[in-house]
C-alpha cells in the first residue's frame, strides 16, 4: 500500500510527499475528513485516500521527541 504525507496546503490543493520524496498535488475536496498538515494518508488498491491515524500519531511523536532532544 502506498502512503503519502501531507506537507502543506496551497490554495485548494494539498501538497503531499511520498517515500521517494516526490510531491503530488491533491485537491482538498478529495482528502478524507480531518486531514491536515503532517497526516499520513494510505492509498487503497481502489485509489481511495484514507487517513492513517496510527502512523500519523507515531510520526508526530517522533517529531516531538526530536524537538525535545534538540532543545535540551
Amino acid at each position: 500500500m502506498k502512503q503519502l504525507i501531507i506537507d502543506r496546503f496551497e490554495g485548494k490543493f494539498a501538497i503531499c510527499e511520498d517515500k521517494e520524496q516526490r510531491y503530488f498535488a491533491i485537491e482538498t475536496a478529495e482528502l478524507p475528513e480531518g486531514a491536515k498538515e503532517g497526516c499520513v494518508l494510505d492509498i487503497t488498491d481502489e485509489g481511495e485516500l484514507q487517513l492513517n491515524q496510527e502512523q500519523t500519531q507515531e510520526r508526530r511523536q517522533q517529531i516531538l521527541d526530536k524537538q525535545r532532544r534538540a532543545f535540551q
